[in-house]
């Protein structure tokens, strides 16, 4: 830090400024990551691992520190008119974010957890398991990987030199794109009968005792997200990728509006495992990133189907029901979920028959009417805003629902099934993204998990808050 400093202290020489005289507020030691002396104390009485571990963890903080008072200078008008100045700083912001994955690597190494230093491998990676047997693993059948790149390699179009100013982080983001074409996604069981999802269609398997899954047959259909749900003969999936077509073909479907796109939920027909065949499909607006089975069968020989779609508002040329965020505008298709009726015997004619939106507020009618997105004040995550769900969990039996809804948890009254309300909405100072909730058998608890980081890079870092990225467990009162 030597010569970080020297460059601040002539930095402020040279306009008149004593280094040894500038007043800081504790509010500002804080933000700056400086250790406190208790702090310092409890480090002085340490020895061995037990001291490089806080030693680390407050050099870590302290780091951090530099780097919000970087994003805190650069949030001031004018700040970047002192080119020198911005260019230290630029500097200090990169220098800053490499030490801390280095430092994060040295810490990851203090700890006793057996995931720590597992090797990594396509096919046989290292493994760390508790309470769980692994039976059996399968490789992806032909279709499913790109034999040009069996790996899932990313490009990496930047030489040496540019990769030395970017973060790990930075510089693995390119490389895992190309796994999430052929990324498995989710799975749905019958019987003895395994449905796997994934990015690129589905694999259908026979379960045996004891025995490795024999695979049955394979239906390649791109348009992740791949989520399946089985309710008698019929297989239910999610579509939200823009690549999705209605024909199931490999060729995308460009970038322009078109009527050979499809984003939404397929349905077909398994009553043949062998040879599985599309037999319903209904476009939605913000596609299918997962769905719910409401009720598996009404009195009318239907299927309803709660639908989460969380990509972007479809262009009105492809789908004129349409319509995206315009202030004073209620037809947009953010901050809803889609009601979908299958009839069971003749899938063909599924549809939506309702969008509620389920996030308004009962009082002024305003659709964003939960989180609105941010922080909850200092030291606390940045939540996404509440406009969609991510995963649905019906408890049939006793008629209520868990959302796992961005910015927010929510417990709905599903007696009337048409007509989803609230019963009851949480926010969690922690969670970056409400990712999905699971019932106790009883129905008296329900669980919510964060997804911070995204699925393709979720956080774990020795360095980040243990109630970050975590569960929360809630009490149904």
């Amino acid at each position: 830090q030597h010569d970080e400093i020297l460059f601040m202290k002539e930095w402020l020489g040279s306009r008149g400024e004593d280094s040894h005289h500038i007043k800081i507020s504790n509010h500002h030691m804080k933000m700056m990551g400086m250790a406190t002396k208790t702090q310092i104390e409890e480090l002085s009485a340490l020895n061995g691992f037990s001291f490089d571990d806080l030693f680390l963890r407050l050099m870590i903080a302290h780091h951090r520190g530099a780097i919000q008072m970087v994003e805190h200078l650069k949030n001031q008008p004018g700040s970047a008119f002192d080119q020198v100045l911005n260019d230290f700083v630029s500097d200090l912001d990169n220098d800053q974010s490499v030490e801390i994955e280095r430092m994060n690597l040295l810490l990851t190494n203090l700890s006793e957890d057996p995931r720590v230093n597992l090797s990594s491998g396509l096919f046989h990676a290292d493994e760390a398991i508790l309470n769980l047997t692994k039976v059996s693993s399968l490789k992806k059948p032909a279709g499913f990987y790109d034999p040009d790149n069996i790996e899932d390699d990313g490009m990496e179009n930047l030489d040496e030199d540019q990769n030395e100013q970017r973060t790990i982080e930075e510089m693995s983001s390119n490389r895992r794109y190309p796994m999430l074409s052929f990324s498995n996604t989710d799975m749905a069981f019958k019987d003895n009968i395994l449905v796997a999802g994934n990015y690129h269609g589905f694999n259908i398997y026979s379960l045996q005792n004891s025995e490795s899954p024999q695979l049955l047959s394979s239906v390649i259909c791109p348009g992740g997200q791949g989520d399946v749900s089985i309710v008698g003969d019929l297989l239910i999936m999610s579509v939200e990728e823009s690549r999705g077509r209605v024909d199931c073909g490999l060729q995308g479907a460009g970038s322009e509006p078109t009527l050979e796109r499809f984003r939404g939920i397929r349905i077909f027909d398994i009553s043949n495992l062998q040879f599985p065949k599309q037999v319903g499909q209904v476009q939605t607006c913000r596609g299918s990133h997962t769905h719910s089975v409401v009720v598996s069968e009404t009195p009318d020989r239907k299927i309803i189907v709660y639908n989460s779609g969380t990509s972007s508002v479809r262009d009105q040329e492809e789908l004129d029901s349409c319509f995206e965020e315009i202030p004073g505008d209620n037809r947009t298709a953010l901050f809803r979920i889609d009601i979908i009726e299958i009839p069971i015997d003749n899938p063909a004619n599924s549809s939506i028959v309702k969008s509620p939106a389920v996030f308004a507020d009962p009082e002024t009618g305003v659709l964003a009417g939960l989180w609105r997105g941010g922080d909850h004040g200092d030291e606390t995550q940045e939540t996404s805003r509440t406009d969609q769900c991510h995963d649905i969990t019906v408890f049939p039996s006793k008629k209520i629902a868990a959302g796992a809804c961005s910015g927010n948890g929510i417990l709905f009254d599903i007696s009337d099934p048409f007509n989803p309300t609230r019963i009851d909405v949480v926010t969690d100072i922690g969670f970056a993204y409400w990712h999905s909730a699971t019932f106790n058998n009883d129905g008296t608890k329900v669980v919510f998990t964060d997804e911070w980081g995204g699925g393709g890079r979720a956080r774990c870092r020795a360095w980040d808050p243990l109630d970050w990225g975590a569960n929360a467990i809630y009490d149904i009162v």
